[in-house]
C-alpha cells in the first residue's frame, strides 16, 4: 500500500485506507473517544500517531465486528486505557462505586449478548 515505517505518522486518508473506514468516521469517532487526538497541522491536516492507530483499530473491532455500541466501545476502550496503567489487580473492594458501576453494566451488557446468542442458536 504505502512504504512508510510501522512508526511513521499517517494521514486521515492513509488510516481511512488501511482500516477501511471513511475519513467522515474517524472524524466522528475522534469526537466520541477523548483518547484519540491526532496532531493537526496547519489548515487542519491529520497526522496519526502510531498509538492514534491501535485505537482506532480497536474501536474499529468493538463497533463493526463485536458489535458493540459507542457507549459501550467508549467504556471498554476507557478501561482499556486504566488496565495499561501499572497497578495492583483490581477488587470489588477496591474499585470505586464508579468504576464498579462501569465494571457492572459492562458485564450485563456481555451477559445480555451472551443470551441473545445462545438464543440464536438454539432456534
Amino acid at each position: 500500500m504505502n512504504d512508510k515505517a510501522n512508526d511513521a505518522f499517517k494521514t486521515i486518508s492513509e488510516v481511512s485506507a488501511l482500516l477501511d473506514v471513511p475519513q467522515h468516521v474517524l472524524r466522528f469517532w475522534e469526537s466520541k473517544f477523548s483518547s484519540l487526538r491526532p496532531l493537526k497541522r496547519s489548515g487542519g491536516r491529520r497526522y496519526y500517531r502510531p498509538d492514534d492507530v491501535a485505537v482506532l483499530r480497536r474501536i474499529r473491532q468493538l463497533l463493526y465486528v463485536d458489535g458493540f455500541t459507542i457507549k459501550g466501545a467508549q467504556k471498554l476502550v476507557r478501561s482499556k486505557k486504566a488496565a495499561t496503567k501499572p497497578s495492583a489487580p483490581a477488587t470489588a473492594s477496591s474499585l470505586s462505586g464508579k468504576d464498579l458501576a462501569a465494571a457492572m453494566a459492562m458485564l450485563n451488557d456481555v451477559k445480555t449478548r451472551l443470551a441473545a446468542l445462545k438464543q440464536q442458536l438454539n432456534h
